[in-house]
């Protein structure tokens, strides 16, 4: 499961027990050398968004969709985060000659635009999830943009697989690419997920990025974010990105170099993996996270809010959280959690939250879900 912490991100969280971040020392945190680009306001006050993942199985599958626009259109669900691009290749028949030689071989969707179409005439918010730097197959066919070992060959990771070079910016331009081309096809939104490096565990040979030249990892993700957001504004769509939950409550960057205040300026919406499964015993002093779902969710998306006001983002909507909708662990997941920890968005102060469940198999929640997207957050006086 992709979405799983990994062992050497949970060894940075000593302590997650505190009610509050520890504020970051001057100079602590990294300075993107980008600026945030200040995005149209029809962009950054967002209608409520309530949606679930779609992976590319499910989306090239008409039958799939078919039950899946039903059960939106039953429901408050008003929005689907595709798989556009995500690590196995493509999922959809690029007209772009440089976007095609990077296809992959695992399908895509057959009829793209009239998927769009009905997903618009059900009012449905289309989403174009793109992994960006997790990409073997971009690595392969392109080896120049990719992590290097000290002796100049190709960096692994623990599964065999390539990386490619967050400051290349060659890769920047193909990702932003694939983001437009989806947009003029009819995507209402971009999605990046992988905005990160992958994690540098002590087994393995040292990473080296070519043109980095003294750039922290925390910038060049920022930077990327930046450069993607100048582009995709332009033709008048969200830009958002996913995080690991652990950084909503971290000042330092994880070591794989995402930092709430480097990254939470360069989007219109950041998306926090605030999954409670996959928190350590005792984080926000909770002894078993995942048996307190909306303890869990409340305190990580209260900080993620409240780091956004001390930054000067006052867009109403741009925190828009992930929920786990699938069971990893004790006690198992149903409507009951899911309905905790929308509860738990809507306390802390947003409308807006996107199901996960790796096979984009929700019927086990439906009963979490409300008829219509009405709001439900609480007013900020509220919240005191």
């Amino acid at each position: 499961m992709r979405r799983l912490l990994l062992i050497s991100l949970l060894a940075l969280v000593p302590d997650l027990a505190a009610q509050a971040p520890a504020a970051p020392r001057a100079g602590s945190a990294a300075k993107p050398t980008a600026p945030a680009l200040a995005a149209p306001a029809r962009l950054l006050d967002s209608p409520i968004v309530r949606g679930l993942y779609v992976n590319r199985f499910a989306a090239q599958s008409t039958k799939r969709m078919r039950q899946l626009v039903a059960l939106a259109d039953s429901t408050e669900i008003n929005a689907f985060v595709i798989d556009i691009k995500d690590e196995f290749g493509l999922n959809y028949p690029s007209a772009d000659p440089v976007v095609q030689r990077n296809a992959g071989n695992a399908g895509t969707i057959g009829n793209l635009k009239a998927l769009l179409d009905t997903l618009k005439a059900h009012r449905i918010l289309s989403i174009a999830r793109i992994v960006v730097f997790k990409d073997s197959v971009t690595a392969r066919v392109h080896p120049q943009w990719t992590i290097r070992k000290p002796d100049g060959g190709a960096w692994r990771d623990k599964q065999g697989l390539t990386w490619v070079n967050p400051y290349s910016r060659e890769l920047w331009d193909y990702n932003v690419r694939i983001a437009e081309e989806v947009v003029k096809l009819g995507f209402g939104e971009i999605q990046f997920d992988y905005i990160r490096f992958p994690e540098p565990y002590k087994s393995l040979p040292q990473q080296v990025f070519p043109g980095a030249n003294g750039l922290s990892k925390s910038d060049a993700l920022a930077a990327f974010l930046s450069y993607a957001r100048t582009r995709i504004s332009k033709l008048g769509v969200r830009t958002t990105a996913d995080v690991f939950g652990l950084v909503t409550s971290l000042a330092a960057p994880l070591e794989i170099g995402q930092q709430w205040e480097a990254l939470s300026p360069r989007v219109d919406v950041m998306l926090p993996m605030v999954y409670p499964s996959h928190y350590p015993r005792g984080a926000f002093g909770v002894a078993r996270p995942n048996a307190e779902p909306y303890k869990v969710v409340l305190a990580a998306v209260t900080r993620a809010r409240e780091r956004d006001e001390k930054l000067g983002i006052r867009a109403t909507e741009h925190v828009r959280t992930w929920l786990q909708a699938f069971s990893l662990g004790q006690p198992p997941y149903g409507a009951a959690e899911v309905r905790a920890q929308k509860q738990a968005v809507y306390d802390a102060g947003y409308d807006g939250w996107v199901l996960w469940h790796p096979g984009s198999k929700y019927e086990t929640f439906v009963a979490a879900l409300e008829r219509e997207a009405v709001s439900r957050k609480k007013a900020p006086a509220a919240r005191k």
